[in-house]
């Protein structure tokens, strides 16, 4: 076992072209030179690209790979790549293995068929990957060979970001400059260091036997279940959440671990999740961007690996009804150029001040930018699962605990208070109260809530990418900061101490966004009533969410930071809009074939067989009660799906939402057959099966 684990240990990061791994490929002044890149964030040295290209290249090579891609992550929420070959004849009947600095740095692939959202014509096919240095090229083995990928951002040919990684690349810069901004005035020089973002994304996911889903036109076209009735037993119990994992799972999930680790993906926990059938993995926290790389590699690698383990997984944030959804809990927090994690309270009166501008800045930026930060997370299948009685609901709010709620609480007094009994931080401001210790409860039923030394964003969904939530939230703060630098700066110049005009600054925020602060039961119906009491916007569904990204306040928020102009911005509410429109075509499409198909005829059928039975019963005279009973219900259902289906039909046409309405009572007729038609005669595996067979 020790072995084993000292291999495992050893193996980490051993596909990936580290910083580490740098050191052993590149000289000494081209390493100096990239290094200064990737950590401090000066611009890329043209003249080093070939030096590092050819140590790529050789180190590629070393590992197996025969080609290389630049991996880059469109508009589709998933990541893309073209293979090119390392291999270039000689044109003397042989070929030399060979990898440029400007392979390295710039490629071309077809842009055509990417969603662009309107910034580029149908016929206008060029488009530019760029290198970003920032994050690792890594090694994806197959069982033939490997190829290297280059992690890329994807722009038009005038600039414009095709992709989901420039804007949050861009995002991470103004944040990085608004922090910076914060800690001079704290004292706090950068010195050439950057601020930066980290993330730890838990990933959740369902695990299905292979024959099952490969039985289900629903699974192997939309990711979730159509049709389906509740079994008897599902998640009543509570006893599948952090239970004994099966050894088949757990053989999985080990391959899925050793997958991860040699790709440098810190995975680190690994549990049964809610549902049966369901599981999380989540990661040790890192950098922003590399952690949203990561996370993308994870959710390539789940279905792979699920695979040769005889599984399908299921990443859709609501494959099965009446159970736990899947999600994806963004942990955001931000680190200064000391070093140090600015959400958390440190041994200093300025730390422990800076903390709670923090604090107060996001308070702010969430209250502000509410309906963009519910826009980020938005999409069909997250329809499903937010306020389904297992995620935050769509109101957004924040929950900071008891303790730190009545530091806030205080602050907007400006008292100082005695605070609770346990250990305590004094901020050494006067006007400012004790600062505890994390002696809170969590809350899982907040969208996003404070966890000690980060903010927990759990309405992502397992589906997405986590580029886009977190871009929302670097310039949703970075906005706040700013606004608070320029208070403070201005009174500072004016003759003021920082420690007299904080407490003021800060309660000002505190009395103006506190509606957003909300510390009780998220799922109630109590809530929701007080939210909108509140002005708090609940954007229940995707058409609604998106259309804050088309308001003047979104555009001027983008537009002032760089992040997004308004021409981007507004090809994202196009392709996200055009997404939710086709997936749930497709959804409607499929439950319409579903129900044509298989369920209707097989209720006609088992109706046929029932008529028999009665009639065979009555001419012998013996009593057709029972029998004519199941008759009667089955006709009742049968001639409720076959007006749903017409109706079904008749909304194909429809916006998402009509068709989604007649699409719910397509399957209210179908889930009520399904529990009165013998089970080998229906046409499709139950629920059942597919929870509890692992």
């Amino acid at each position: 076992m020790k072995e084993e684990l000292s291999k495992a240990a050893r193996s980490f990061g051993e596909n990936v072209f580290s910083i580490k791994t740098m050191r052993n490929y590149l000289s000494e002044a081209t390493y100096a030179s990239l290094i200064s890149t990737i950590r401090q964030g000066q611009r890329l040295d043209a003249a080093i690209a070939d030096d590092v290209a050819e140590a790529m290249k050789t180190w590629a090579v070393e590992k197996g790979a025969t080609h290389f891609t630049h991996w880059f992550l469109p508009l589709t929420g998933a990541t893309a790549e073209k293979h090119e070959s390392f291999l270039t004849p000689d044109h003397e009947g042989g070929a030399l293995m060979q990898f440029s600095g400007k392979e390295l740095i710039q490629g071309e692939p077809d842009a055509s068929s990417f969603p662009s959202g309107g910034l580029r014509a149908t016929f206008e096919a060029r488009g530019y990957t760029s290198w970003d240095p920032t994050s690792p090229a890594f090694i994806k083995e197959c069982e033939n060979g490997a190829v290297l990928c280059i992690p890329t951002v994807f722009c038009g040919h005038n600039g414009e970001a095709l992709d989901k990684k420039t804007p949050l690349l861009r995002s991470m810069d103004v944040l990085s400059k608004q922090v910076c901004r914060l800690g001079k005035l704290f004292g706090i020089e950068s010195d050439g260091k950057r601020a930066y973002a980290t993330m730890g994304a838990e990933q959740e996911y369902f695990l299905v036997d292979k024959q099952y889903v490969d039985a289900r036109l629903d699974l192997l076209q939309t990711g979730r279940t159509l049709f389906g009735c509740s079994p008897a037993k599902h998640q009543q119990m509570e006893d599948h959440y952090f239970g004994a994992i099966k050894p088949r799972v757990m053989a999985f999930m080990t391959d899925l671990d050793h997958h991860l680790w040699r790709l440098g993906v810190p995975a680190k926990t690994r549990h049964n999740e809610v549902s049966p059938a369901q599981f999380e993995l989540a990661p040790v926290y890192e950098g922003l961007n590399l952690a949203v790389d990561h996370n993308m590699l994870v959710m390539e690698l789940l279905p792979h690996v699920a695979n040769r383990h005889g599984f399908v997984c299921l990443l859709h944030e609501k494959p099965f009804a009446g159970v736990n959804g899947s999600g994806k809990h963004n942990n955001w927090a931000v680190c200064g150029p000391d070093g140090k994690n600015w959400l958390s309270p440190g041994d200093s009166p300025h730390e422990n001040a800076k903390f709670l501008t923090m604090i107060c800045a996001l308070i702010q930026a969430v209250d502000k930018h509410a309906d963009v930060l519910r826009a980020s997370i938005a999409s069909s299948g997250n329809d499903h699962r937010l306020g389904a009685n297992e995620a935050p609901p769509a109101v957004m709010s924040i929950y900071l605990g008891e303790q730190l709620s009545e530091i806030i609480g205080q602050i907007e007094q400006g008292v100082k208070g005695a605070g609770r009994a346990g250990k305590t931080i004094q901020l050494g401001v006067a006007t400012l109260p004790a600062l505890p210790r994390y002696e809170t409860d969590r809350n899982r039923t907040s969208p996003l809530a404070f966890t000690g030394n980060k903010f927990e964003f759990r309405a992502v969904g397992s589906n997405q990418s986590c580029a886009g939530p977190n871009v929302v939230m670097n310039t949703i703060v970075a906005e706040a900061l700013d606004g608070i630098c320029d208070r403070l700066e201005a009174d500072i110049a004016g003759g003021k101490d920082l420690t007299d005009v904080l407490p003021g600054v800060l309660r000002e925020i505190v009395v103006n966004h506190k509606r957003i602060l909300f510390h009780g039961d998220n799922y109630t119906a109590e809530w929701l009533a007080e939210a909108e009491r509140r002005g708090l916007p609940n954007l229940r569904t995707t058409p609604e969410a998106l259309q804050p990204l088309r308001t003047a306040k979104a555009r001027d928020l983008f537009a002032k930071y760089g992040v997004l102009s308004e021409q981007e911005l507004e090809s994202r509410y196009e392709v996200y809009m055009e997404q939710y429109e086709k997936q749930v075509s497709i959804e409607a499409h499929c439950a319409l074939y579903l129900a044509k198909t298989m369920i209707l005829p097989a209720a006609l059928e088992y109706q046929r067989d029932t008529v028999a039975t009665v009639t065979g019963l009555e001419a012998c005279q013996m009593s057709a009660e029972a029998a004519r009973g199941v008759l009667v219900r089955l006709c009742e259902l049968t001639d409720a799906l076959a007006k749903g289906v017409t109706e079904l039909e008749n909304r194909l046409t429809a916006k998402g939402p009509a068709k989604l309405a007649a699409m719910a009572a397509v399957r209210e007729a179908a889930d009520a057959l399904e529990e009165l038609v013998p089970d080998d005669r229906w046409p499709m595996p139950s629920y059942a099966e597919m929870l509890f067979a692992q």
